[in-house]
């Protein structure tokens, strides 16, 4: 088995069923055919006990936020994933929920044929709610794989509360060398997988494999569907492995040197734009360090030990590449071991630090210069038309700038009557509209808006109390907005 043991979590106690026969892939995360650890787990036990492997990919309608642009991105990732699977000895399967096809029972039935059930340990939102309840349904083993990051979010038990002891801790695992990577290609066509398979035609009837209408998000099919028709894809960034290594390659060849200082037009804004593409699995961590490695030409031995805990100087890299992989590891990493240890309060205002609990309290009942309820925020509806311009890009394109995401939420604290009010609306509105929303790094970046991994500063401020400021003012000095305002302002 080539998997680390630090990756994989048994859910329940069945014994393999040797005599089954297939292997079950069930695909709800680290939704890729590449650097992906759960597919290559799958692919051991596949050829350990010498059967066929099935990958199921679903798409239900029943989750929260669920809306046209979530299900296209993701559609347009099974499409590709389709692709990519066509000319390889695997058996893939995507499966659409729609109101004719209830996809209920769909994974029992085909447990009930299967050695084995391996799935994605994604520690967010509603999945591990789902794979524990699936886990007691079916009668075969269950195995839950983390690949999510460089580093198995369960590979520690120590949950941080600051990224500079994080960093520390990523920058040791490098310097000892204790990582594994995943295969690239885990199914290649020379994979001696045994290859016969068929599934029931009752199976096949009840539960029909999705067509190519269907996986192209043919905007009338998706109508029928009962999600939300009022948000839409955005057609510049479509879903998927193909589209997601475009990204990178772009991001390579045009942002990456200056990453450490960013663009001063917000329109042009440098960023690498993958945080979509992590969330919904199309691209790995693995990869992106890879190619930014080949692009750097480098290796382990470039390392600076004497920078431990630095967020610049580490690697040995470019300025640039060192800016962007500490966010990439770092600060993304930090979100996975927020949520995988902290499962039912990682999303609770109550999880804040003591101190910004207190100073937040302390300045509950100041003054605030303007108050808005979620309907008004939603609509973009403030008096300010910065706050507005990022309001309407997120809500038009399913992106925000990164500077203007930390502002957007500074100003959601200021203008609520409540910081646990304003902690709920900045939830429900990245979740609907956000395509990298209900994921452990977007939880990063709302919590620390309330002080999560941060300090406390001074002076002391009405409404904020110690918890770290912003203005849109300061964001004009630091950014050139006109062109940011002519695209996204509604006024």
């Amino acid at each position: 088995m080539t998997v680390p043991a630090s990756r994989i979590r048994r859910l329940n106690e069945a014994s393999y069923a040797e005599e089954a026969e297939f292997v079950l892939y069930w695909m709800i995360a680290h939704r890729r055919p590449t650097y992906n650890f759960a597919l290559q787990r799958a692919r051991d036990l596949a050829l350990k006990f010498d059967r066929p492997l099935l990958i199921l990919e679903a798409l239900r309608h029943g989750y929260q936020w669920a809306s046209d642009r979530l299900h296209t991105f993701i559609l347009e990732g099974m499409a590709a994933n389709g692709r990519a699977f066509a000319d390889l000895p695997v058996h893939y399967y995507p499966f659409l929920e729609t109101p004719d096809h209830c996809g209920k029972g769909l994974l029992k039935a085909l447990a009930n044929s299967a050695v084995a059930v391996v799935t994605d340990d994604f520690p967010a939102f509603f999945l591990p709610r789902m794979i524990d309840a699936a886990a007691e349904k079916i009668s075969v083993p269950l195995e839950a794989v983390d690949s999510n990051g460089l580093l198995p979010m369960r590979g520690t038990d120590r949950l941080y509360k600051r990224a500079y002891h994080f960093r520390r801790y990523v920058h040791d695992v490098f310097l000892e060398g204790d990582l594994h990577w995943p295969e690239a290609e885990p199914i290649a066509d020379s994979t001696s997988l045994a290859d016969a398979l068929s599934l029931p035609d009752e199976v096949l009837q009840r539960w029909p494999p999705a067509n190519s209408d269907w996986l192209e998000a043919d905007p009338d099919l998706l109508a029928r569907l009962p999600i939300d028709h009022e948000i839409p894809p955005n057609p510049e960034l479509p879903g998927g492995v193909e589209a997601a290594r475009a990204k990178l390659t772009y991001f390579l060849d045009h942002h990456l040197a200056q990453y450490h200082e960013r663009q001063k037009e917000l329109t042009e804004s440098g960023e690498s734009g993958l945080s979509p593409y992590l969330h919904f699995g199309h691209i790995s961590p693995h990869r992106i360090f890879d190619a930014i490695r080949d692009r750097e030409d480098w290796t382990i031995d470039a390392v600076d030990a004497e920078r431990r805990a630095k967020n610049e100087g580490f690697w040995g890299m470019s300025d640039g590449a060192e800016s962007y992989l500490d966010e990439l590891i770092t600060w993304r990493e930090l979100g996975f071991n927020r949520c995988a240890l902290d499962p039912t309060g990682y999303a609770d205002y109550d999880t804040l630090p003591d101190w910004a609990i207190e100073t937040l309290a302390d300045h509950a009942d100041d003054p605030r210069p303007h108050i808005y309820d979620l309907h008004q925020f939603e609509a973009a509806r403030t008096h300010d038309e910065l706050w507005n311009a990022a309001q309407h890009q997120l809500v038009t394109e399913g992106t925000m700038h990164g500077y203007l995401r930390m502002l957007w939420g500074k100003k959601i604290l200021h203008w609520s009557q409540s910081p646990q009010q304003a902690l709920a609306i900045m939830i429900e509105l990245n979740n609907k509209y956000a395509l990298d929303g209900r994921d452990p790094n977007s939880y990063n970046g709302i919590f620390w808006i309330l002080g999560r991994f941060d300090r406390a500063w001074g002076p002391e401020r009405e409404v904020f109390g110690k918890v770290r400021y912003m203005t849109s003012d300061s964001t004009r000095r630091k950014f050139k907005v006109h062109n940011y305002l002519e695209q996204y302002g509604t006024q």
